[in-house]
């Protein structure tokens, strides 16, 4: 029989550490892209190892590796790296450019806003990266600034709402990979609890940009080739055998596949350049890779001191349903994200802590990584400091405030607004067959 840890507040510390040197060193610095995530959190597993001397360092040790080493945490690696190569190749092959051509080629530009919302979205939960999307999309938001005028906020605005629909619902997103891998639940089964909060904000959000009619001066209309169709395929192939409950790993290696022979065959690259991007899009995933070892081995370390004992403890003494349960999984995911100003990092803190207070409060797995993965976009999708927000002002040469872009950021709030009114009037108690899972 497995003891049990008794809480103890003092194995936090090592939590405190990263969010006040994170926080504060990144208000200090102006720029919180600036302070290496990374390089904090190492800081904050020096302090883990340090505390309690009298534990033995080989038990510290043992137990680091063990949290590092979950078969979650391992298989979550697995797929970032699978879901960078892939995005990257894929990128490459031109499927991002061909569903912008497909995209402007039948959106009339008097719905030019609406539009733009509608090809970010696509975009985003085909490549499963919001920041990427937005730096796709920007640019060419940027050449129509002359031809839109004071509604160029609103496209802006537009891009970013619909990036973080993707970031939100995609397959190979990194949240929902962190959402689904903590909460050791289905793709499918999230994407399903997922759609239902999102639906109505995103047709809402939809209709408000369509409610918005704009004059473009001096366009052109977009030439299509049957090419263009062909390149979309990969992303249709992810979209399809997700649905259905294929493993995303092997979702991802088909995909990748098919991205690698249509780029042979349409003489996007050759085979050097192919594995170039591959490369490219598996180091643009490895910072991301580490860090999730070492926030397992950390959360490993908390764990075994008691810090987790505690913190659901403290949790739990305030829930007595399986609603207040699902708000303190909400409110725990908006104020972590708030602090580290990333959403995939603020899930790999909170998931264990949800799954626990889930599984502990008769609350289904699907719906606590669906509420930790919406919530989480929708406070990054407004922080002025967030990746997504700072990535529009970059490109447009920091020459706009964050707020004339946040004012009109429809769907994140609307996404947090749907959130706890789905919490409140739809709350649903898990059962035995909900929490068995596989992936």
């Amino acid at each position: 029989m497995q003891t049990k840890i008794k809480g103890n507040l003092k194995a936090l510390l090592p939590l405190v550490i990263f969010i006040v040197l994170y926080l504060g060193g990144s208000w200090y610095l102006g720029d919180f892209y600036q302070l290496s995530v990374l390089s904090v959190f190492m800081l904050a597993m020096f302090v883990a190892f340090i505390q309690f001397p009298q534990t033995k360092f080989n038990i510290k040790l043992r137990e680091f590796t063990k949290g590092a080493g979950d078969e979650t945490l391992l298989i979550m690696v697995l797929i970032f790296l699978l879901a960078g190569a892939f995005s990257e190749v894929s990128k490459q092959m031109g499927a991002v450019d061909s569903v912008v051509n497909v995209a402007l080629h039948y959106i009339p530009s008097s719905f030019l806003i609406a539009g733009f919302f509608i090809i970010a979205s696509f975009i985003s939960v085909s490549i499963g990266t919001s920041v990427g999307t937005i730096a796709v999309l920007t640019p060419l938001a940027l050449g129509m600034q002359d031809s839109i005028g004071s509604a160029f906020f609103v496209l802006l605005a537009a891009i970013v709402g619909g990036a973080m629909f993707g970031d939100n619902l995609s397959f190979i997103s990194d949240t929902t990979i962190a959402a689904t891998r903590t909460q050791g639940i289905k793709m499918r089964d999230k994407f399903r609890v997922n759609i239902r909060i999102v639906a109505i904000p995103a047709l809402v959000t939809l209709v408000l940009y369509l409610l918005i009619p704009i004059e473009v001066q001096n366009t052109s209309i977009v030439e299509l080739s049957w090419l263009d169709y062909v390149k979309m395929i990969p992303y249709v192939i992810v979209f399809i055998l997700a649905v259905n409950g294929i493993h995303v790993i092997i979702t991802l290696s088909l995909a990748l596949a098919s991205s690698f022979i249509i780029g042979f065959t349409t003489g996007s690259f050759n085979v050097l350049e192919a594995l170039s991007a591959m490369q490219v899009g598996i180091e643009s995933m490895l910072e991301l890779s580490i860090l999730c070892l070492i926030i397992g081995g950390v959360v490993g370390l908390i764990r075994f001191h008691g810090g987790i004992a505690y913190l659901l403890s403290a949790i739990t003494k305030r829930i007595n349903s399986s609603k207040h349960a699902e708000f303190g999984i909400a409110f725990l995911t908006g104020i972590v994200n708030a602090c580290v100003a990333n959403n995939t990092i603020a899930i790999l803190i909170v998931g264990p802590v949800a799954k626990e207070i889930a599984e502990n409060n008769n609350v289904r797995l699907d719906r606590s990584a669906s509420i930790m993965d919406t919530i989480s976009c929708f406070i990054q999708g407004i922080l002025p400091y967030g990746a997504q927000i700072l990535t529009v002002l970059s490109l447009v040469g920091f020459s706009i405030s964050p707020f004339s872009i946040i004012q009109h950021l429809y769907y994140p709030f609307f996404i947090g607004i749907a959130t706890f009114v789905y919490i409140f009037f739809f709350s649903k108690k898990s059962n035995d067959k909900k929490k068995a899972t596989n992936y």
